[in-house]
This record gives structure tokens, C-alpha cells and sequence, in this order.
């Protein structure tokens, strides 16, 4: 258990303890005064989360310290988080679920092409779009984040005469596209996978 692996395991410790105050922090479960501290440490422990995301993958090839636990984990972790941060911003209705659908269902059918590939001994690393499709995904899971913990409300506020909604909406559309297009090229490239027969991967 090196320490990539450690920051493995923090990181689903961590979105865990997110979920249960995010869920909790709300006028139905907590007094007023105690909503706004419990959302901040839940948007804190998303945002290490997050950092871990970064720093474990980092750490394990710096130091040599690949394993096959980090190898099955670190994807796992990663899906939690996603699916877990995009949950909660859906049922405080900072985008809609359609959007959530479409970005956990490219991250799962890519790992399964990964799983497939594993099995073949072949090794599909993150190219150039899943690495912005990442970043974009962390930048509006930050802005999602900081809009909740301040209550600063994308559907009314506006901005030079804009409803803000229609910005962030625009802006999450394009992550779509991009989450999409960066899944698509990932079975194109690595089509051979499942369309060569049993004769031909033999």
C-alpha cells in the first residue's frame, strides 16, 4: 500500500463523505446556521478529491510505483467521483440529468473498452481530448460547486443583461461535445478491439 495507492483510497473516502453532507445540508435535515459550514467542507473534500484525481496517477509512474490494486482502483475512484459530484449538482439542479446521463455513460463504456483492452494486453492511455475533456469537467464541477455553497442562483442572476443559466448551460453543452467526441475517438482508434475476429486477435 504505497502512497498513490493511499490517495487512492482517500479520494473514494472522501467523495463518500461528500455525498452524506451534501445530502444532509439542507433546510429539511440541518438548522439554518449549520447549512452553509457543512456545504463549504463538503465542497473542500470534492475539491482534494479532485487534487488526488491529479496527484495518485502522477505519483505511481514518477516513482515507479505502478501496481495492479492502483491499476484497478484509480479508474474506479475516478467514476465514483464523476458520478457522485454529477448526482448531487443534478438534484440541486445546477444541470440537467440528460447532461449527467450522457458524461457518465461515455466514462463507462471507455472503461469497458479499457477492460476489453486489458485483457488483449493492450493500454489505452488518456490522449490530448479525454485529458481537456477532464479539465473542463473540473472546472465546472468547481463553478457548480462554489454557485451551491454560496447560493448564487445560475437561473436568476444575470450578467450584461444574459440570464447566467444560458452561459452555463452553453458551457456544459460543450463539455458534452467534447466528453462525446474524445469517447468516440477512443473506439475508432481502437476498433480492432471488438471488430477483429477470434482468428485474427489469436
Amino acid at each position: 500500500m504505497n502512497l498513490p495507492n493511499i490517495l487512492t483510497i482517500s479520494r473514494i473516502v472522501m467523495v463518500m463523505i461528500f455525498v452524506v453532507l451534501a445530502t444532509l445540508a439542507t433546510p429539511a435535515h440541518m438548522p439554518e446556521n449549520w447549512i452553509f459550514p457543512l456545504r463549504l467542507l463538503a465542497y473542500v473534500l470534492a475539491i482534494l478529491a479532485g487534487a488526488t484525481d491529479l496527484l495518485d496517477g502522477h505519483l505511481a509512474r514518477r516513482w515507479n510505483q505502478v501496481t495492479a490494486f492502483g491499476a484497478l482502483m484509480d479508474p474506479l475512484a475516478d467514476k465514483i467521483f464523476v458520478t457522485a459530484t454529477m448526482l448531487i449538482a443534478v438534484e440541486y439542479r445546477l444541470m440537467p440529468a440528460w447532461i449527467a446521463v450522457a458524461v457518465l455513460c461515455r466514462e463507462f463504456m471507455v472503461t469497458g473498452l479499457r477492460t476489453l483492452a486489458a485483457k488483449q494486453q493492450v493500454v489505452i492511455s488518456a490522449d490530448r481530448w479525454g485529458k481537456l475533456k477532464t479539465a473542463l469537467q473540473m472546472v465546472m464541477l468547481a463553478i457548480a460547486g462554489a454557485s451551491w455553497v454560496w447560493e448564487f442562483n445560475l437561473h436568476a442572476a444575470k450578467w450584461f443583461g444574459v440570464r447566467l443559466w444560458y452561459i452555463w448551460f452553453t458551457y456544459l453543452c460543450g463539455i458534452v461535445l467534447v466528453t462525446v467526441l474524445s469517447g468516440l475517438g477512443y473506439f475508432i482508434r481502437y476498433r480492432f478491439l471488438f471488430l477483429a475476429s477470434d482468428d485474427e486477435k489469436k
